[in-house]
Order: structure tokens, then sequence, then C-alpha cells
């Protein structure tokens, strides 16, 4: 049976788009005290189908897909800028497909406005309400105010109408950041998005013997599977090597690895491929805060995943991509593999020389190179000494050359060194992980 929070959740999930919702009217709904109410509608906002605006209070929203990751609702919008809504809350939970920024003549601005669309504009009352007539929501910048009818008309179109103290280049800067951080996201696999389903996902029974499991095996052709109570709550893990040998009698729960590694679903493949290999596990339960199994993950759906992100096209620029795509790959006079690299006015600190995180990111990208040239696939660093020699100044050239000391079947070991002018100035050695079938 399902617990109240879960409960609430799906009651809430239920909802109409647009629908606006409270602890207390959930609570009274309910019959759970305000605290459930209240925990409840915090995780639905964190699993993004509800939004909280101060002011004007919780809203039902669409859930983002990955696909569409990239649009705001204009409820975020609010948030983003710090706004107060005039007028249309009904329609916040609605995605903007673009915004306009209102700095030329009304007609000319009124050729750019749609239906969908979020004009960015100052005072102007004319443009406010014909935006609102085009289907279009309204962001008054440098916190002023609008007319009744104005408000009046966005409630009937159920179109936002919100005022920000921000001005418009400042408005339009927060809105492309928040947008660009979501690029970023859309670009981070977690394990939701390649678990087998619990629907799908074969397991066993505290109460079950050693016989259930061949009869799992036989059927599955699998041989490890978590192991549930009645409530789904995991218990623990079963293999084919701790059934080896015993009667078919025996129970599971006297066999099983009792309280075994397990991810969630929010958790992102690259710490999944981490854990799997750093243990030597070849499958994990996926689980909910309760301990609830949702699925399962295996080795080879997270080398798929990995696969699958180095494929997917750059759509929003880190830190590290921005430092790192100042690389560039030389072949010194003895043939060494070297890499040379321009400090930046944004890879330095505050006195002008190479931030300790820039040059942990260069030398780790050195290494990473180079043992991808002796053996093709993924890996993660496990540990990594570094020696800052001499600082590195704004406009230097540094020179990055990486000696791979030792290569196994599951780990790499290289030394960096770092040059200035010939100088060297910052020495690493790096020990990683090989992601192996």
């Amino acid at each position: 049976m399902a617990t109240k929070h879960e409960q609430i959740l799906q009651y809430i999930n239920d909802l109409e788009v647009g629908y606006k919702i409270s602890v207390r009217q959930i609570a009274k709904e309910l019959n759970v005290s305000e605290g459930t109410a209240y925990r409840a509608i915090k995780e639905a906002e964190n699993k993004g189908f509800v939004s909280s605006i101060e002011r004007v209070g919780t809203i039902r929203i669409e859930k983002k897909n990955k696909e569409n990751i990239e649009k705001l609702t204009f409820a975020e919008v609010v948030n983003i800028v710090d706004g107060t809504v005039l007028g249309g809350r009904e329609g916040l939970f609605k995605t903007l497909n673009k915004f306009v920024i209102g700095a030329m003549k009304l007609e000319a601005m009124m050729k750019y406005t749609g239906a969908g669309n979020l004009l960015i504009v100052g005072n102007r009352t004319n443009a406010h309400k014909l935006a609102i007539e085009a289907g279009a929501a309204v962001l008054i910048t440098g916190g002023f105010d609008t007319d009744d009818e104005v408000k009046k008309l966005a409630d009937e179109l159920k179109l936002p109408i919100i005022s920000t103290s921000y001005d418009t280049f400042t408005v339009a800067t927060m809105i492309n950041r928040a947008i660009y951080d979501q690029l970023i996201k859309k670009e981070i696999v977690v394990v939701e998005d390649i678990l087998t389903p619990i629907e799908e996902t074969a397991y066993l029974s505290v109460n079950d013997t050693v016989g259930n499991w061949y009869q799992l095996n036989g059927r599955t052709d699998h041989s490890r599977f978590p192991v549930v109570d009645e409530q789904l709550k995991v218990h623990g893990m079963v293999t084919g090597k701790d059934v080896l040998g015993t009667e078919h009698s025996t129970p599971i729960e006297k066999l099983m690895t009792k309280s075994p590694i397990s991810v969630s679903e929010k958790t992102s493949v690259a710490s999944a491929a981490h854990m799997m290999i750093w243990e030597g596990i070849e499958v994990l339960p996926v689980v909910d805060e309760y301990n609830k199994l949702k699925g399962i993950i295996s080795r080879q759906d997270v080398l798929k995943a990995l696969q699958v992100i180095q494929r997917q096209p750059q759509v929003g620029q880190t830190i590290d991509d921005s430092v790192i795509n100042q690389f560039i790959e030389l072949v010194n006079a003895k043939g060494e593999e070297v890499y040379q690299c321009e400090v930046t006015p944004q890879m330095t600190n505050h006195i002008g020389t190479i931030s300790y995180g820039v040059f942990t990111t260069l030398v780790t990208e050195a290494g990473n190179r180079v043992l991808r040239s002796y053996k093709k696939g993924d890996l993660v660093v496990e540990n990594i000494t570094i020696y800052f020699i001499r600082p590195v100044q704004i406009e230097s050239i540094i020179e990055i050359k990486p000696k791979v000391l030792e290569v196994g079947r599951k780990f790499g070991k290289v030394d960096v060194s770092v040059y200035n002018q010939g100088t060297i100035v910052g020495k690493a050695m790096m020990m990683v992980q090989l992601i192996d079938r």
C-alpha cells in the first residue's frame, strides 16, 4: 500500500496543469498533517511538476522532458528575475517560446511579438496591451506598474504580466543564463534516463528460496536479482555465486548480500559508473528516498549511455569546456605528444596567475587524452597529486607533457609535467580506473 507521502505526490501529479495548490488545502483534502503536505509539495517541486512563486503560491506545471528542458515556463521567469505578478496568474504554467526585447518603435515591436512570446519592455502601456492581445506575456522592467485595464485583460486571456526592478539588459542576461544552464544540464545523463523500470525488472522476495532463484534465472537468463519485501523495499542482492552449491530449499535471505549499494534516479551515470567499477558490481538497484525499488541498471546500460554522451552535440559550454578549448596538440622535437595552452584572463585568479582549478583541469585532460591513445574507452580519475612549483602569469604559453607510466586492464598511471618557457612550473601524478566491459 502506498504511503501518505506517495499518495499526496500522486494526487498532485494528477492535478490539471495550471491548478494552484497550498499546504492547508492538501492537508484538508487528503486528511494529512500540514507537515506531511509541505514535505510532499517540496518533493513535487524538486521533481519539476510544481513551481512555488513568492506572493503567488504553488502551481502545478508541466514536467519538462530532456528534449525541451531549454524552454522556461513563465513561473520560472518570475523566480529568475525576482518578479511580481501583476496579472494573468493562471497562465504562469505556460512555456515561453522566445523573448523579445522592446527597444524599438511600437509597430516594429509588434512584428516580432507573437503568441507564446515574452515581451521585455519598460513603462510603455500601449506595448503592454498590444502584446497581451497578440497572445504574448509581458515582463516590465525598472519596477514599473501598468494600467488596471491591461491587468484585467491579462487575467481574461490568462497571460502573465510581470514586473521586475531590474533593467532590460540585466533581465535578458539573467534569462539567457538560466536557459544556458539548463542546456548544460540537458547533456548530463542520469540514472532515470537509462534504467530498466520496475515493471520490467526481475526480483526476488525475502521469503523466496534458492529454488525460486533458479526459476527466475531460467526465465530471464540473468543471474543477479534484487531481493525485496512486501513494500518493494530493497533488502539485498543475490547472484549466481551466492547460490552455487546450495540446496534449493535454502532461504534467499540467508545467502543474499544485505544492505547492497544502490543509486537514486537522479544519480548521474558518471557517478554510477564510478561506483560499479570501483566496487566491481555488474548490476545496481535503483531506489527512491524510502529505499523502494524503482528498477535496475547494468554495467552494459552505463557503457552505452557513456558512449551516447560522447556523441552528443555540444549545446551548452561549461567552464571546463572553455578551458580545454584552448588546447593545441603538438609533437615536439623528440617525437613526444605535448599540448600547448595560453593562459587567458578567464583562467586566472585575483592576482593574475593561473588558478589551481584550471591547472588541475588542464593536467587531468592531458592525462586522459594520452591514456585514450593507449586504450580506447572511458575512464575515471581515482587519485591525483599536484605540485605547484611556481606561478604562471596571465597570457603565458604553457606546455603540458603527459607520460604514461603504466597501463593495466583496469587502471592506468600517468605523470604530467607542465613547462613555461622551458622551465617546469608544475607536476602531477594521476591514477585512473578504466571502464571496461
